[in-house]
Order: structure tokens, then sequence, then C-alpha cells
């Protein structure tokens, strides 16, 4: 007698995969924090009640942003229009998960000039709908290619940037703040690494990675090659599964950007493989709605977030081509318009933090970051959100309070001055005004 075959009988429910295959069930998302949503529209609120009370026509001052096209004048039309040749010549049709070889070939060649020696090329290159989309993808790839477990902890320093915090932990992933002092910038350590490595193993948890950012956001803390590469190898040997270089700054620099095939050639082609960087042009070509950036990885990232991409979001080829011809074009002539006045108004609030004697972390990038505790405390005020309210409500400057990013940064302050030199001078006269004010 022949039996049929179930999965065959058409009024009989199938799933996809075999039973070894699938998903357990699992109650964790139950018990998870709900993911907050961004406070930034406190400091508009502030802004808004400054107005309200001087005029409609009160000058005031936006040291909170990180948007450069905001800012300043953003992406150069010329670059803009060239885009859209490439995109008329284009057409519309879709494009690969990973972009075009087109992209990945400006990529390789024009931007990175990535050296044959590293072995690394176009094919190592993923372009990304903007940042978070590449961090997201990136996370994926750190659990589905190595980590294989979800709760895994993902490294980052003691006061991250926002979306550091609950990025990793929407796909599963339970963020860790380093060890880090404030007197030294809350940079990583070689110490400081391995501790969070035995923290996760008490735990019963693996470090599916670290996050590594220079210039950093929101600290403005740069870290030199070298050091990047000592604490890249410090975790890669703890048992990380890898580190994520986030260098979407790095162009905004008084040295320049950073060198890829410095850091590959410190590294065995096997731990290459567990390198991953972040790159794009929000930051330093002022283009925040173009969403272009991308992520250079190992083949097995490569290959697993390119197998994601095609049943989720395949890249616009216009972001693609922004970037295109401002490589094409040299990327130095490219971001001038944003590099140049941001590094003179960083000589500007240098000299005016270091002249007014309040403690600072200051490198490179869009950022300072300010300990306002002497003033915090002589106002009687909470922490830096209260703060912030002073500041923007009774003197038209807005900053970002340094809670938002941790608790160790509770007293601080983000200042911003992807600014003209002008408004950064403006900016920080209200931000002093406000401060004294305080001490009465």
């Amino acid at each position: 007698m022949v039996v049929e075959n179930p999965a065959l009988i058409a009024d009989i429910p199938q799933f996809v995969v075999p039973p070894e295959n699938r998903v357990p069930v699992n109650h964790y998302p139950a018990t998870m924090m709900d993911i907050p949503p961004s406070r930034m529209f406190l400091i508009r609120d502030a802004l808004k009640a400054y107005r309200a009370t001087h005029g409609d026509d009160a000058v005031t001052y936006d040291a909170s942003q990180g948007d450069g096209g905001a800012s300043l004048p953003g992406v150069p039309e010329a670059i803009l229009r060239r885009a859209l040749e490439l995109q008329l010549e284009h057409g519309s049709s879709y494009d690969q998960p990973w972009g075009t070889a087109q992209f990945r070939k400006a990529a390789a060649e024009h931007y990175w000039h990535l050296d044959p020696e590293t072995g690394w090329g176009p094919e190592n290159i993923v372009f990304v709908q903007g940042g978070r989309d590449g961090l997201q993808k990136a996370y994926g790839a750190m659990i589905g290619t190595r980590s294989k477990e979800i709760g895994d902890a993902l490294v980052v320093s003691r006061v991250p940037w926002i979306s550091y915090n609950w990025g990793p932990y929407a796909v599963g992933l339970n963020v860790m703040l380093a060890p880090g002092r404030a007197e030294e910038g809350w940079r990583y350590t070689p110490e400081g690494i391995r501790a969070c490595a035995e923290y996760a193993a008490k735990e019963g948890r693996g470090i599916a990675g670290m996050v590594l950012t220079s210039p950093d956001n929101p600290t403005g803390r740069t870290l030199p090659l070298d050091e990047q590469i000592t604490l890249a190898k410090t975790a890669l040997d703890a048992g990380f599964g890898y580190v994520l270089f986030d260098w979407m700054y790095h162009w905004v620099t008084d040295g320049g950007p950073s060198d890829i095939n410095v850091v590959l050639k410190a590294f065995t082609p096997e731990e290459r493989e567990r390198l991953i960087f972040l790159d794009g042009l929000t930051k330093s070509l002022g283009a925040s709605n173009i969403r272009s950036a991308h992520l250079l990885a190992g083949k097995a990232v490569v290959k697993y977030i390119t197998s994601q991409a095609s049943h989720g979001v395949i890249p616009a080829y216009y972001s693609q081509a922004v970037a295109i011809a401002a490589y094409e074009m040299g990327y130095e002539n490219a971001c001038a318009s944003i590099v140049e006045p941001t590094r003179e108004s960083r000589r500007v609030l240098r000299s005016a933090l270091e002249s007014f004697g309040i403690p600072h972390i200051m490198g490179d990038g869009y950022y300072a970051f300010i300990d306002c505790t002497r003033y915090i405390q002589s106002g009687g005020l909470k922490d830096s959100e209260e703060l912030l309210m002073h500041l923007g409500e009774k003197f038209g400057v807005a900053v970002v309070p340094g809670v938002y990013f941790s608790d160790a940064g509770a007293n601080w302050i983000r200042f911003s001055y992807a600014q003209t030199p002008e408004v950064t001078q403006g900016a920080v006269d209200r931000l002093f005004e406000g401060l004294k004010a305080l001490e009465g």
C-alpha cells in the first residue's frame, strides 16, 4: 500500500524548513525593556520657549545636532547633479543586495585604495542605506556567522552614542558598557576589554563583538591607529567574535582620514575575517538624507549580509551614485565644504574652552564633551537634561545632555561645532553666559 507524503497534501499546513532548522519557541521578547524613543524633542522645545520669550526672530544656536547638511552647505550641487546623470544612465531596475559593481570598484580603488596585499578588494564591500542600516546588518552578521546565540553581549564604550545602546538590543544582543574613566575620556583599555570577557563568561554569555568608534560620538575622542589596532587585537584574543570600526567621522579630523590598509596589514588573514568597517557620506559630506554608507568585511560577513538583504533592504542606486561621484572627483575635494569650516570651528571652540578653564574632552569629528558638574551643582540642577532646559529656554543655545548617552555622562553635555566658525563662536558665548548665570 502506498502512503501519501503529508507534505504533499494541499489542505495540511506545512513549515518552510524541516524540524531541525526551525526557530525554537523562546519568550525573550516578552521580557525585554521597551526601547525608549529619542528625547531630542526636548531640545526643540527649549529653543521654542526661548523664542516665545524673546520673539520669533530671536537668534538661537543649535549646538546639539550632528547634521552637516543642516548646519553647513551639505553635498555640493555638482555632486548631486553628477549623481543624477549616473542615475539616468543606470536606469531604475533592481540592483544586487550588496549594491553595484560600479560602487564597489569606486569605493575600493578611488576611496580606500585597497592594497592587494591585504587580500581585500571590491568583493569585501557591501553598500547599505545609511549608518544605522549598516550597523543593524553588522549586528545580525555577528550573531548569524559566529555567535549563533541570542543574548550574547556587544561591548561599547562607557558613554556610547545613543543608538549603540538600542540598535543591538533590538536584534537580541545585550549591550555591555566597558570600563572607562572620565579623566581618560572613557577610552577602552586592554584591561577593560579583558574584564568584559570575564564578566560575560560569568553570566554564561559570549561576546559577539565590540564597537570601536574614532572620532567618537558623543565625546569627540580620537584614537591613533596603533591604539585602535592594539584594542582590536586584545578583543579578538579575548574571544570577542568581531571588532566593528565605526569610522563615520574619520575624514572630519585635523590629521586626515584613517588608512584601512595599515589596520588590515596588522592582522593575519584569519583575523581580518573578524574585522568590520563602517563608513559613509553622512558626516564628512553632510549627506544625512542621502542614506549612503557601506561596510567592509570578510567573506562570511559579506555573504551573510547579502543573503539577508536579498529578502530585506535592496540598496537604492542614487545613494550609491552620490558616493561614486564624490569618490571619482577625489574625496578630499568633495568633502572640503564640510571638513574645512568644521576644522576652523574646532580651533575656535578648543581655544574658548581652554580659556574658560572648563574640563572637556575634544579630539576631532563634530563634538566636544564638556564637564558641567560645577555648574549643575551650583544651580541645584538634577543633571545635564535640566541644564539643557536652562540653556535653551533662557539663553537660546541647545546642547545634548550627556545623561542621554549613559549615567556616566550625567553631568556632561555634547556640544556640536559642525558649524561655521562665526556660529560656533556665538554658541560658545551663549553657553558660557548660561553657565556663569548658574553661579549667581
